[in-house]
Parts: structure tokens; sequence; C-alpha cells
């Protein structure tokens, strides 16, 4: 599977974006899909996870509450909404999918990862 995401951009804390990735290649509604992110000087991060026609949902605790994932499989997309940005939640944002259960924070156990997209929020 191929994964491009979009959606990136600047914001003022407080504010709110949504990013997306589409998934090319086999049947979309297989794969677990998550968000991770990285911010300049830190190590990749797991945001949230989706699976199984948003069956299985779960946040880091920095961002929940915060933010919303979802997917719709009829468009082969999986988004990020994010809500209250902070300046901490500057970094490039990536997507992730695996077939493989259960869902997992580790981004070493995901197969594919899409380009990023860099989200920058000013305070």
């Amino acid at each position: 599977v191929q994964l491009q995401a979009s959606g990136g951009g600047l914001v003022q804390a407080g504010g709110s974006l949504r990013i997306s990735c589409v998934a090319s290649g086999r049947t979309f509604s297989e794969y677990i899909m998550a968000w991770f992110r990285q911010a300049p000087g830190k190590e990749r991060e797991f945001v949230a996870v989706t699976a199984w026609s948003g069956s299985t949902i779960a946040y880091a605790h920095s961002v929940k509450d915060r933010f919303t994932i979802s997917r719709d499989d009829a468009k082969n997309t999986v988004y990020l909404q994010m809500d209250s940005l902070k300046s901490e939640d500057t970094a490039v944002y990536y997507c992730a999918a695996r077939l493989t259960p259960p869902p997992s924070w580790a981004a070493g156990s995901y197969d594919y990862w899409g380009q990023g997209t860099l989200v920058t929020v000013s305070s």
C-alpha cells in the first residue's frame, strides 16, 4: 500500500487543522491506520490509531480530547482533526499502516509509511 499525507500548514495556537492520508493498493478497510509525529530533535511518537472501520480508536495522552482520528473506507482515507492546537504540537505528521492486529502505538510495528506533512503552530 502507498500512503500520501496532506493538509499540513501554519496555524495559530488555539486553532484547528485537519490532515488527511490517502491510501492506494490493497483493501483499505483491512488496515490498521495510525498517525505519528516527529518534532525537530525528538523521536517519532504515537498520536492516534484506528482499526477496522473505526471499531478501535486510541490516542496518546498528550492529544486526547483535542485530536480526533477518523477514517472513510470508501475514500481510502484516514483523517486527523486537530483542535486547540498548541506550540508543542508542531511536528511532521506521518500516517502509517499495518495489517497484523492488534492496533499498536509502536512505530516499529508499522509496515507502510506516508511521506509526512508539516504542521507548525505559532504561539
